[in-house]
């Protein structure tokens, strides 16, 4: 397994981690628990370390799957949680945000409870909140360090600025935010230019764009009646067509370079920086193996440049999340 460090003095993890959010929540096609936990020992007989959850999917059933999953393995994996992120069952679209330091401190005591271990190795606020001051959160999350129940700190979704006063209070250790070929905010917003400066490592999940970039979407009929993706802005209408025609260009590319969308998609992001470690999530053992592949692709720079011809900043059409979502982001 190639491995990467999270900032050039940050832990050494797999290049590619795994997601594992669409093994309990938000999307459809969910197989059983018994095959997402034997899913996720492939993926760590195969050397990969960096497993990523958070309380708030299922609510709590991804993190006792996870810490099924790991139960006598635990010095093989690098364990990344979150919280912070409150869903309300009854309306998928509202979402409450809690970063005060005694939440801070009740929620990683529920995490280390489900996941059935003694410490998180990297713990993120899922999502800053605007009603506490990021120090007091941070130092909250600090606190956690000194008590031996978190070992390094992380960030999701957070604005360059909020990175910048948090890493004052507390190293960061990595930050986390959607980024792909399609989501490339991080690039203009200089989230991915802080994080670089300031030795932080870059977590991009959804990095096959919630698998519409693998080519294997295409229909919005194929999601199932609860799949998240139903209510997405960039797979409803005119705008899912639009996009599918850009993913047309990057099966073509892939396949003149006899790889799959999938690796190309991984191989592009892989490139952008040694400090990102993307977390591509899957529910089957194939589409495992496939991503890792993408490991062995390197991309010259005339692939490259034919890439961002196909999807320059903004290229996708429709935003990445619905509106109510979208504002929670980049605080």
């Amino acid at each position: 397994m190639t491995t990467r460090t999270l900032g050039p003095a940050g832990p050494t993890v797999s290049a590619l981690g795994l997601g594992c959010m669409g093994m309990s929540a938000f999307y459809g096609g969910r197989g059983s628990e018994d095959e997402a936990i034997t899913l996720i020992q492939q993926a760590l007989d195969r050397g990969v370390t960096l497993l990523d959850t958070a309380d708030v999917y299922g609510p709590h059933s991804n993190e006792r799957l996870l810490g099924r999953a790991i139960a006598g393995r635990r010095n093989e994996v690098f364990l990344a949680s979150k919280f912070g992120l409150k869903l309300d069952p009854g309306n998928p679209q509202a979402r409450g945000i809690d970063g005060r330091p005694e939440y801070v401190q009740a929620a990683c005591e529920d995490s280390l409870r489900r996941l059935g271990v003694d410490h998180i190795d990297l713990y993120y606020q899922h999502r800053v909140d605007p009603a506490v001051p990021i120090e007091d959160t941070v130092g909250a999350m600090a606190r956690l360090v000194e008590q031996g129940k978190v070992r390094w700190l992380g960030l999701s979704e957070a604005s360059a600025a909020t990175i910048r006063r948090a890493h004052a209070v507390h190293p960061i250790t990595a930050v986390q935010s959607e980024y792909s070929l399609w989501s490339r905010e991080p690039e203009q917003n200089g989230v991915l230019a802080t994080t670089a400066e300031l030795g932080i490592g870059f977590v991009p999940y959804s990095p096959l764009g919630r698998g519409f970039l693998t080519g294997a979407i295409r229909s919005p009929d194929d999601f199932e009646a609860d799949d998240y993706r139903r209510s997405s802005p960039r797979f409803q209408g005119d705008n899912f067509a639009r996009n599918l025609a850009l993913v047309s260009q990057v099966q073509a590319l892939a396949a003149e370079l006899e790889i799959t969308p999938a690796q190309l998609a991984l191989a592009w992001v892989l490139a952008q920086g040694p400090h990102l470690v993307p977390i591509p999530g899957t529910t089957r053992l194939p589409r495992l193996q496939e991503n890792l592949g993408a490991l062995q692709v390197q991309l010259g720079a005339d692939v490259l440049a034919r890439l961002d011809a196909v999807f320059p900043l903004h290229a996708a059409a429709g935003a990445r999340y619905p509106q109510a979502v979208l504002a929670t982001v980049d605080r």
